[in-house]
């Protein structure tokens, strides 16, 4: 266990000290909210241990993601106590809304949990709103996550389809012709393979494509490029957030459409503008694995209780 666990309380931060001998409140901080920068591939995440989300999260996330005026981030994560497993993590995209499933993020939670709660453990089980996933902490540091089952009826994406499988499904925007592939982890995405992702105009169709009628939730998009069929190329407009560096929900969305498709192996390393990522569909129990790196970037604290949230 680390020294030092800080509680969420409405309107202040406690941090409680366990080292023997400092029994009891160490400190107190009326309006600040400690944080750990981190980032997984460059999607980056303000991280906050917390006994319970505050009020107002949604609007605290925006405030906290925004890059001029907050600390700057894809999404703020909260690390919280679980029902089941070994802790919770709930995730808000910079838009305030909060997604169901973060690939990226749960590594981050990962290596929190391995490097600050229990530096002995090797393995934990995380409870998200998309259900549990295990994680493992590999030999060279990188972390692999059991992402689960893809979820492909159209229904339960969900689309609007009423299909077994939405493959290279045409979809038209403003004149435009694209063939999707629908695929959810937990979280929904529209897989679109092009001859050069990595220099598609994802600005200009991301977030049409995001808000499209054929996803009720709206969606994450992938552009994806294969270069062979253990190797492909994604660049991702993220739901809620924008375009990103890198999206693991998505490199994972991105294989099993190749899969699905025909273009690629259920083993294949996906290249992301901020790095790689390893995926592995197994035949044998029918899961997705992530394996890729997470990183910490600096520590801080953030005043959210300001004149701007009314104190």
């Amino acid at each position: 266990m680390s020294d030092s666990v800080w509680l969420m309380l409405p309107g202040r931060f406690l941090q409680l000290d366990r080292r023997e001998g400092k029994g009891g409140i160490d400190a107190i901080h009326p309006q600040g909210m400690k944080f750990t920068k981190m980032h997984g591939l460059g999607n980056d995440f303000v991280v906050v241990a917390a006994a319970t989300l505050p009020e107002g999260t949604a609007e605290l996330a925006q405030a906290v993601c925004d890059r001029h005026l907050g600390v700057g981030a894809d999404g703020l994560v909260f690390i919280l106590p679980a029902e089941s497993g070994d802790c919770a993590m709930r995730i808000f995209n910079a838009d305030g809304s909060e997604a169901e499933q973060c690939g990226n993020a749960v590594r981050c939670v990962a290596r929190y949990y391995f490097e600050r709660i229990s530096k002995a453990r090797r393995e934990l089980v995380v409870e998200t709103r998309a259900g549990l996933q295990r994680v493992w902490l590999e030999n060279d540091g990188l972390v692999r996550v059991d992402m689960g089952y893809p979820i492909l009826e159209g229904k339960a994406i969900p689309t609007t389809l009423d299909e077994d499988t939405v493959v290279d499904q045409q979809v038209e925007v403003k004149g435009e012709t694209f063939h999707i592939t629908a695929v959810s982890m937990g979280n929904p995405h529209a897989v679109i393979f092009v001859e050069d992702a990595a220099h598609f105009p994802v600005e200009e169709w991301g977030p049409l494509l995001e808000t499209h009628s054929l996803f009720p939730q709206k969606t994450n998009v992938e552009f994806v490029t294969v270069h062979s069929p253990s190797e492909l190329e994604m660049r991702v407009w993220e739901r809620g957030v924008g375009q990103t560096l890198a999206c693991g929900t998505g490199a994972c969305a991105s294989v099993v459409a190749a899969v699905l498709t025909g273009r690629a192996n259920r083993t294949a390393r996906v290249h992301l503008k901020g790095g790689d990522l390893d995926i592995d569909w197994r035949p044998a129990d029918n899961r997705v694995y992530m394996t890729g790196g997470a990183e910490v970037v600096f520590e801080g604290e953030y005043y959210p209780f300001s004149s701007r949230f009314g104190k």
